[in-house]
């Protein structure tokens, strides 16, 4: 036999007996495998098809067996597989027990139906009441000779004189009238009726100019029975108040129309605040306004809406309104700011607290106990919070009891259920 035959012979002998060789060593690697891991996973399938049952407040709370949670007292409810969370159906009754809705806080009030104070809060400024306003002028020229206020601040009265003056054209006026006066007693018993009436006419042309400069008609009485001109005049105000400005000193020289005082009757004031474009629709003349100021933050002062500005600001787009107040122990002082509250009733609607809503982002939500211990949820449309109550528009009866705390205890309860 020849080399070549035989080095085939042991080809076609070997490679065989190698392949089956390498397929025994696949089959004993997979047999030790599964040897050493069947215990393990038959274990993991055990803990996954095992039920376990936790509490929706407090989850770090695990049970084997259903029963109540050890903390607040509510029922425990499935596990759900792998820690993994999916979406939970809606549930519209809820029914708790005496021990859940004590550990819980649940509280109920009924739904009313009742009329809402809508607030426009806004800042002003107190002002003098232009109404009640005067200056004292010279209503003739001449020298101060007597001057009774001497400071700002003074209380004055229209019974007593501010000051005196002495004005020659003054008493050439009393001269003419005296004159004027004479005259008429001696005309009046002329035969011929025209000159008897020339005397009237002549003392009514005098007296009219002593009006004019200012003497009042019981000073020509007084002048009448002297028969003396006086030399000095007094000056009168036409308002009693207080005098907010003194522009002249005694023995100083006025001229005709030239202002001496300036005079403000404080009893009453004004105050103007500024409401938003978007709130003034609401206000009317004769509203009530409570108004408060920081200098006496114990005190409440009301008054009324006496007119509201035609025109806006475009700088602070505001309105400007007026209120009239009184002010009878001054404590209101011109240019004081003070903080003002106008109530506005709204129409009577369905109200109930704030913290019975809850607001979803896309609806708002109450829970109504319809029978002792059952619970549904109620879509409702609202209106305006105010003061801690909220306006139901739609979803709510007046009478339908509405849960205020715990709500949200409760909606948590239902989602997970």
């Amino acid at each position: 036999m020849s080399i070549n035959n035989l080095t085939a012979m042991h080809k076609k002998t070997v490679i065989p007996l190698l392949l089956v060789l390498l397929a025994f060593a696949v089959g004993c690697g997979w047999f030790l495998w599964q040897n050493q891991h069947p215990v393990k996973t038959t274990a993991q399938k055990a803990i996954q098809h095992r039920q376990l049952y936790t509490c929706s407040m407090h989850p770090f709370i695990i049970r084997e067996k259903p029963g109540v949670c050890p903390v607040c007292g509510m029922e425990l409810i499935k596990k759900i597989e792998n820690g993994s969370s999916a979406q939970p159906a809606t549930v519209d009754h809820l029914s708790l027990s005496p021990t859940q809705r004590v550990m819980a806080n649940v509280a109920t009030v009924e739904a009313t139906y009742n009329t809402l104070n809508k607030e426009i809060n806004a800042v002003g400024i107190v002002q003098y009441d232009q109404s009640r306003q005067a200056k004292v002028t010279a209503w003739a020229a001449g020298r101060i000779e007597r001057l009774n206020v001497n400071s700002v601040g003074a209380i004055v009265s229209k019974a007593n004189p501010l000051a005196e003056v002495y004005s020659p054209d003054l008493i050439a006026a009393q001269q003419e009238y005296l004159l004027a006066f004479k005259s008429r007693n001696q005309l009046k018993n002329s035969p011929f009726t025209s000159i008897a009436q020339s005397g009237d006419g002549l003392v009514a042309a005098a007296k009219q100019r002593l009006i004019l400069f200012g003497v009042k008609e019981r000073q020509i009485n007084a002048l009448e029975k002297t028969g003396k001109p006086s030399i000095r005049v007094p000056i009168y105000t036409p308002l009693s108040g207080i005098v907010i400005e003194k522009m002249v000193q005694q023995g100083q020289y006025v001229n005709t129309g030239e202002v001496l005082f300036n005079i403000a009757d404080l009893s009453a004031v004004w105050v103007e605040v500024e409401v938003y474009e978007n709130e003034f629709q609401n206000l009317h003349i004769g509203q009530q306004v409570e108004i408060r100021s920081q200098s006496f933050p114990q005190s409440t002062f009301t008054g009324h809406i006496s007119f509201i500005y035609p025109f806006l600001d475009p700088k602070t787009r505001t309105v400007k309104v007026r209120i009239a107040m009184p002010n009878p122990e001054m404590k209101l002082k011109p240019e004081m700011f003070v903080n003002a509250t106008i109530k506005v009733p709204l129409s009577p609607t369905i109200v109930v607290p704030v913290t019975a809503l809850m607001d979803t982002g896309k609806r708002q939500i109450v829970w109504v106990e319809s029978s002792p211990g059952m619970f549904e949820s109620r879509e409702v449309q609202v209106g305006l919070h105010i003061n801690e109550k909220v306006q139901i528009l739609s979803g709510l009866n007046p009478g339908d009891k509405v849960a205020v705390s715990g709500g949200y205890l409760i909606d948590s309860e239902s989602q997970l259920k």
